[in-house]
């Protein structure tokens, strides 16, 4: 009989009473002593309240009961899909909303919903793979700087492929100090877009010239990447790099010569398909045949593999003799054994060229570390 008097009450009733009588319902179901039958009744009637014409009167309900855990849960899914602002009480503080129902929502819900997830005081990694998904810039800008989101790696890599060319989006990826190497390659690959793309610098440098300027830096910074990441990321990395035609002969000498060994060894492990052991072995102590072989096995041809094998046995003498300047020895001596033949063309001259420039870049470091050094 209640329930059926504030049903007649609230068909005449003006908004505002109603919205009062909304809140009131609310706060009494969680709050008051009530026995089952009236308990009963309070939820039809807060059922009935959610198809009131003014979202006033459901924003009165929502705010009333969005926050606690003993509250209807037909009732919080139904306000968590009514118009964000009656939603938003519902999405972002209510604790029965389970990690399927916010993937739901995530999937189904537009940007607003989105955001209102993102926002959450706690996301776990499922909705947070979800947002990373679906979501568009401004709802992942929310998720990446809400400190009570666990993303996995896989979802930050997810990101950076969707979204890496934002330059908010990449800012706040790259702080992260649990940022795989492969996500950390894409957003270095999106930056190297981002410059060839701009018509200023096209008209300035030239598209072909500022491609291979590009291209010259990715590879270092990839290069930096390697040297720096846990071991437990390289393999990871290295299947990435391969897949996206990233492990050319130019990108593996430039790393052999700047002694990122563990990478080069993963890297050569992926291409030949050797044991890791094998393969550390043969790099490290190999004679020339071995070497040269294994090399050939990972598809390099025979005239780059020569080079390879050099390398490395320079490398090898040159981090027992000097650890500190590798790079700029490996290059210097390789340029000195293999420039003799006239006009390389091809695949070697770009491997040649690509070592001038690793070994001119080294000497420009150690004179301003001796610059700097002299002026101290």
């Amino acid at each position: 009989m209640i329930v059926e008097a504030f049903l007649r009450w609230v068909e005449t009733a003006k908004t505002g009473d109603r919205v009062r009588a909304a809140n009131a319902l609310g706060r009494a179901y969680l709050q008051s002593a009530m026995s089952a039958d009236e308990r009963k009744a309070a939820e039809m009637a807060m059922t009935y309240l959610l198809d009131d014409p003014s979202p006033r009167v459901r924003l009165a309900l929502a705010e009333a009961i969005a926050w606690s855990p003993d509250a209807p849960r037909n009732l919080i899914l139904s306000l968590a899909e009514d118009q964000p602002e009656v939603a938003c009480h519902a999405v972002t503080c209510s604790p029965l909303l389970s990690d399927a129902d916010l993937v739901d929502l995530a999937a189904r819900g537009n940007g607003a919903t989105r955001m209102l997830i993102a926002a959450r005081a706690y996301v776990t990694r499922p909705v947070s793979a979800a947002l990373a998904e679906v979501g568009d810039e401004e709802e992942l800008l929310c998720l990446l700087e809400n400190d009570g989101a666990a993303i996995s790696s896989q979802s930050l890599k997810r990101i950076a492929e969707r979204l890496g060319d934002n330059c908010d989006i990449r800012s706040l990826l790259l702080d992260r100090g649990d940022l795989p190497a492969d996500a950390r390659q894409l957003l270095t690959q999106h930056v190297s877009n981002a410059l060839v793309g701009l018509p200023l610098a096209q008209a300035a440098i030239g598209l072909q010239r500022l491609q291979r300027i590009s291209r010259e830096a990715t590879e270092a910074a990839i290069v930096a990447i390697a040297g720096d990441i846990a071991p437990r990321e390289i393999p990871d990395l290295v299947t990435h790099l391969r897949v996206n035609g990233r492990l050319t002969p130019s990108f593996l000498m430039h790393a052999l010569c700047a002694g990122k060994v563990d990478f080069f060894a993963a890297a050569i492990v992926d291409l030949s398909g050797c044991g890791e052991r094998r393969v550390r072995s043969i790099l490290a102590t190999g004679r020339m045949h071995a070497v040269r072989a294994l090399y050939e096995s990972a598809g390099l041809p025979r005239d780059i593999s020569v080079i390879f094998v050099e390398a490395t046995l320079l490398w090898r003498d040159a981090a027992r003799k000097a650890p500190g300047s590798v790079l700029g020895n490996v290059c210097g001596r390789l340029l000195e054994k293999f420039r003799h033949h006239d006009g390389p063309h091809g695949a070697v001259g770009e491997l040649l060229d690509m070592v001038e420039k690793l070994g001119v870049a080294e000497q420009r470091q150690s004179a301003r570390v001796y610059a700097a050094l002299a002026a101290a």
